[in-house]
């Protein structure tokens, strides 16, 4: 066997290159040194802290230096005359013994350093009280400084609470506590514009594809009762579907109208309230009609701001609830706007049967009736009311019932006034005169 003479090559040199490490410490943000708001007030408070004393210590300096200065007993001594200097001591014997002497010395030395300290004392007390001032008015100027963000993110949420899910806070300033809280609200903000955007094309869609295949089935049965060739049991069976049929579009639109009530309003405008009721009672005013229900009351022209459609809905509701649940003889239903002076009111009240207080919230609810957990009966898809709250409170306003004495019910509706569509209607001398509505045959005064 022949050997190779060749010396051995290292065990390394064939040898594919491994992974190499790498030895630079990686650098890991230290969060203890960041410049958040508990060190910045530490070092703000003890900073003023140390400048405070720092003042106080050098005032009370020269006071004590001035007041020694004042007050120094200057003895002089020629043979034997004692002679005191800028003292008030004088019940000095004028001769005497060196003990007598000694002892009203010492009296008078007294008497000088008690006035001395109580001097120092005033002047001391006096510039601290100038002191502590300075020091409340600094540190309440330093603390709206350092607190400014947080007014800042305040703001930014009353306004967000107002439906403006576009605004942003977009802090600046060092990485500490309050940037990263607006940072996290920003991106909630971001999070709930998402999804109310998203809410809006669901309706949207929803509004679409709900209502056409209503719409065609509405169709289809109208032209099938329109058949003269239709048996009569045909026929009723087409007009019972076609009421269930206009059910179903009245509980549809019902839905898409609360879904769109319980959104904040943005986009308002002066709207007159007294013609939002009359609208309302101009729709209603058949219906009342055939059932012989009168309608009444005085409607004063009071300015709000909100969504003209939402408004004249929140009236129709009211009055055509009033209309359906009433008596059958010599019922009747009042509705009156009235202007306070922060509020414009609009109240809808009616004959009807008698309503217990503890039953009149539930009245608001979805799918509610009088004695009744779900709806069955053809006055309606039981939203009426619940949509009334849900507009009301996107118009910031306040909605409240009662029982009325004798049956029925008081319905109080409260929306924030607009003052200044008021003050300029005022103004101009363009304010409209209050609309009645009196019973037919009664005579209209002139």
């Amino acid at each position: 066997m022949a050997v190779s003479s060749e010396p051995p090559l290292p065990a390394t040199a064939h040898a594919k290159p491994g992974p190499t490490l790498d030895t630079h410490p990686v650098r890991v943000p230290l969060r203890w040194f960041r410049p958040t708001i508990r060190i910045r007030l530490t070092l703000l408070y003890g900073g003023m802290f140390l400048m405070a004393g720092v003042v106080l210590l050098a005032i009370i300096y020269l006071f004590a230096a001035n007041t020694l200065k004042e007050g120094t007993l200057e003895i002089q001594v020629f043979g034997t005359n004692i002679t005191l200097g800028k003292a008030n001591c004088h019940d000095l014997p004028s001769v005497g013994t060196v003990n007598d002497i000694n002892a009203a010395i010492d009296k008078c030395l007294r008497n000088q350093r008690a006035a001395v300290l109580q001097t120092f004392l005033n002047r001391s007390l006096l510039a601290l009280l100038g002191l502590t001032v300075v020091a409340f008015a600094f540190g309440y100027a330093m603390a709206g400084r350092v607190l400014s963000p947080l007014g800042r993110i305040t703001r930014t949420a009353q306004r967000v609470a107002g439906s403006d899910l576009h605004r942003r806070i977009e802090l600046g300033g060092p990485d500490d506590e309050l940037k990263e809280l607006a940072d996290t609200f920003d991106e909630m903000l971001d999070r709930l514009d998402r999804a109310f955007e998203s809410q809006r094309r669901f309706v949207a869609n929803a509004s679409h594809e709900l209502r056409t295949p209503l719409a065609i089935n509405r169709t289809l049965l109208e032209v099938q009762l329109a058949d003269p060739d239709a048996s009569p049991e045909l026929a009723q069976l087409g007009k019972t579907l076609l009421a269930t049929n206009e059910r179903s579009e009245q509980l549809v639109e019902g839905l898409l109208l609360l879904a769109r009530s319980e959104n904040k309003i943005v986009d308002k405008k002066p709207v007159d309230l007294a013609e939002v009721a009359s609208q309302a009672l101009d729709q209603a005013r058949a219906e009342a009609q055939a059932k012989g229900v009168e309608i009444r009351g005085v409607r004063q022209q009071a300015f709000v701001q909100g969504n003209g459609v939402l408004l004249e809905r929140i009236a129709l509701n009211l009055v055509q609830n009033a209309v359906r649940y009433n008596i059958k003889d010599k019922g009747w239903v009042e509705v009156t706007t009235e202007p306070q002076q922060d509020y414009a009111v609009l109240i809808v009240s009616n004959t009807g049967p008698a309503v217990p207080a503890y039953e009149v919230d539930n009245l608001f609810e979805p799918f509610r009736r009088l004695r009744t957990e779900r709806t069955n009966s053809d006055k309606g898809v039981g939203l009426g009311l619940t949509i009334v709250r849900a507009a009301v409170r996107a118009h910031d306003g306040t909605t409240t019932a009662h029982p009325r004495e004798g049956g029925g019910l008081v319905i109080r509706v409260v929306l924030p006034r607009d003052k200044t569509t008021n003050e300029q209607a005022t103004q101009d001398k363009t304010s409209i005169t209050a609309q009645t509505d009196t019973p037919p045959g009664t005579p209209t005064p002139g």
